[in-house]
């Protein structure tokens, strides 16, 4: 087996894209938090709060929970070198805030590798999925900072410090 040349860790030595080989790591509770903020313009925020949430589609927020849900435990499907995961828990979050929406999901695993990027789709999706249900309402929504807030097992945890 060759050995890597550069730091970067989907690459093999032919600087060749390739999937990590994580069958020699301990398997350990893992989990993760993301983040997805979406502005929505007054006149949706109105509506979404005058009728439950709700627009002719259905429930905006029980929607978009159940498509990041599903995200979530399809991610080794969108993202090429995502290991398939057996996720034990997956939490999602549709919260109002000063001008817009804050989704956050947690997701939680028993394995050998980290659930970082479930998490980011997570929150990525539902934040889409609210995006498909409000756009006749308006298409000047904005999806943004969709990010990793904490992770929690592996190498290394991580938490992102609270913004200014």
């Amino acid at each position: 087996m060759a050995t890597k040349k550069s730091g970067l860790t989907h690459l093999d030595a032919a600087n060749r894209p390739t999937m990590v080989d994580v069958g020699a790591k301990a398997v350990t509770r893992r989990e993760a938090v993301a983040e997805a903020l979406i502005k929505l313009p007054a006149n949706v925020a109105r509506e979404l709060a005058a009728t439950g949430h709700r627009t002719k589609k259905g429930p905006v927020f029980d929607t978009a929970i159940i498509a990041g849900t599903l995200a979530v435990k399809r991610t080794h499907e969108l993202i090429p070198f995502c290991h398939p995961l057996p996720v034990d828990h997956v939490s999602i979050e549709v919260l109002p805030r000063r001008g817009g929406l804050r989704i956050t999901c947690k997701v939680a695993v028993e394995h050998r590798t980290g659930v970082e990027m479930e998490a980011l789709t997570g929150a990525s999706v539902a934040a889409l999925t609210i995006y498909d249900m409000c756009k006749a309402l308006s298409h000047d929504i904005v999806i943004e900072q969709v990010r990793l807030l904490a992770k929690r097992g592996g190498k290394r945890d991580f938490k992102r410090k609270a913004s200014a």
